[in-house]
């Protein structure tokens, strides 16, 4: 098998994203995370600032939780009025997540690659979770917010995450049987899990 491609999905504050990293430092490949927005603009010729603007539109608009567009792969062209719709962005970063899957070995980090690549024999997707109060503690480190305001701020970002899973994919985000793994940073810590990664990689894929 010439790539193996690994996605990661995780809770807000998890360390899905540093444990994603650090296996990526480990076996020496890329990580890649919002570089796919760049890479997507530059492959359709859409103005980067878009892309994030979707995903702030849609992480705000009220209709999003309530529908499911699951992503079939096609893509509109220039000329047509929906070229720059929210649907359209997307689809031009599931096709470059295709094309890194395609061609080299990398690590990539939400954005619904599970399910994009869930057909590819040459990937495996680990979900990422932890305890509520292992979370907590981790984000209130790294951002200056009171209690309250961090597990708003918690809960309305896995929300977020579960409604755009939804919406292109047509599953639940946290639904164990979308992945081939689950760990628990909490109970694991990061080292440990970024070790489980690669000893199931060895079993799965048949590496020495």
């Amino acid at each position: 098998m010439k790539n193996i491609v690994i996605t990661v999905s995780r809770q807000y504050g998890s360390g899905g994203k540093t444990i994603a990293a650090m296996l990526a430092k480990d076996l020496g490949i890329n990580c890649y995370s919002r570089e796919i927005l760049r890479m997507a603009s530059e492959d359709s010729g859409i103005n980067e600032s878009l892309f994030g603007m979707s995903d702030e539109k849609i992480r705000h608009a009220g209709w999003f939780k309530l529908l499911s567009r699951p992503y079939e792969g096609e893509l509109i062209p220039p000329e047509d009025r929906e070229f720059v719709s929210d649907d359209n962005l997307f689809n031009y970063q599931a096709k470059v997540i295709k094309e890194l899957a395609s061609k080299e070995s990398c690590i990539i980090i939400g954005r619904c690659a599970d399910y994009i690549l869930k057909d590819y024999p040459n990937v495996m997707s680990v979900f990422v979770h932890a305890n509520w109060e292992f979370r907590m503690e981790r984000a209130m480190e790294r951002h200056s917010m009171t209690e309250k305001e961090m597990q708003k701020y918690i809960e309305k970002t896995d929300k977020y995450r579960g409604d755009f899973y939804r919406y292109h994919t047509g599953y639940e985000w946290e639904d164990a049987r979308n992945y081939d793994l689950c760990l628990n940073s909490g109970k694991l810590g990061f080292p440990k899990c970024v070790d489980e990664i690669k000893s199931y990689m060895k079993i799965r894929f048949g590496l020495a």
